[in-house]
């Protein structure tokens, strides 16, 4: 017996026939899907404190379920005391089962979490039917233990579909259940 996430099935069973009927695409091909969701933490603090780079990644690989590598900068900045090949943030590309297991978390879990939720500003979106979401607390995850937290950091979660416009994706976002603010 093996185990497939529940969005997936979600979106294998209902959303493809829902989004394939409302545009009327032509194959089931060129229904719009979810490619993969990318978790970001950009750190400038990172520049005085090595270790603030180990613990941020730590917490966004237990976060994500898979490990976080560490971004370095390209170039010097000597206004932020920033040289070239220095570490500078975190991030995580999730795919497949756990791209869907992370998605189901975040929108059953996690976002209600948030302190004075209202729902999400649909206007990350960013014209190629991409989606960018900003998280300003990274402890609204239950995987994160705020008694082991030694500093409160946010995150960029970017979710990339393959539809071709903004409103395609948006239909794909709703379906699999995003609370957008109802204008």
């Amino acid at each position: 017996m093996s185990y497939t996430p529940r969005l997936k099935e979600k979106y294998r069973n209902e959303i493809k026939q829902t989004l394939q009927e409302r545009f009327n695409y032509k194959s089931v091909m060129s229904v719009p899907k979810l490619e993969k969701i990318v978790l970001s933490q950009g750190m400038g603090d990172a520049v005085a404190d090595k270790k603030l780079i180990d613990s941020a990644a730590a917490d966004l690989s237990r976060i994500a379920g898979q490990k976080a590598i560490t971004t370095i900068s390209k170039k010097d900045i000597s206004n932020f005391k920033l040289r070239k090949g220095m570490p500078i943030g975190t991030k995580v590309t999730l795919r497949g089962d756990r791209m869907y297991d992370f998605l189901d978390r975040l929108l059953a879990v996690a976002l209600p979490r948030t302190r004075d939720f209202r729902g999400i500003n649909p206007k990350g979106f960013d014209g190629r039917g991409n989606f960018n979401l900003g998280i300003k607390e990274h402890i609204i995850f239950p995987e994160i233990d705020i008694d082991k937290v030694n500093r409160i950091l946010g995150m960029d979660i970017t979710f990339v579909t393959s539809a071709a416009s903004d409103e395609e994706a948006k239909a794909l976002l709703d379906a699999f259940g995003f609370p957008f603010i109802k204008k």
